[in-house]
């Protein structure tokens, strides 16, 4: 994911950050917040970074990208049947 850093007048530069598809994920979902659940959120992650700040996330149990499409796909089907009942 590119990122801008600026610096003098004129010079910008273009840094390349490696993210994995559940960092990519998060970031676009957090850029989507309104500015002030975002800075509630950035609170919170930044307490929860406090307690134990030497220990590394586990993402071993983390959904990969076939599960969170099989989610989506079951949620707006759900969605779609409930929407379905409603207007009978």
């Amino acid at each position: 994911m590119p990122i801008a850093t600026a610096g003098p007048y004129t010079e910008s530069r273009i840094m390349e950050i490696s993210l994995t598809s559940q960092e990519a994920s998060l970031i676009t979902a957090f850029r989507k917040l309104a500015p002030d659940a975002a800075g509630e959120l950035t609170r919170l992650i930044e307490r929860l970074g406090a307690l134990a700040p030497e220990r590394k996330i586990d993402w071993s149990d983390s959904w990969s990208d076939e599960d969170s499409k099989d989610y989506r796909a079951a949620s707006i089907r759900r969605l779609e049947e409930r929407e379905a009942e409603e207007a009978n």
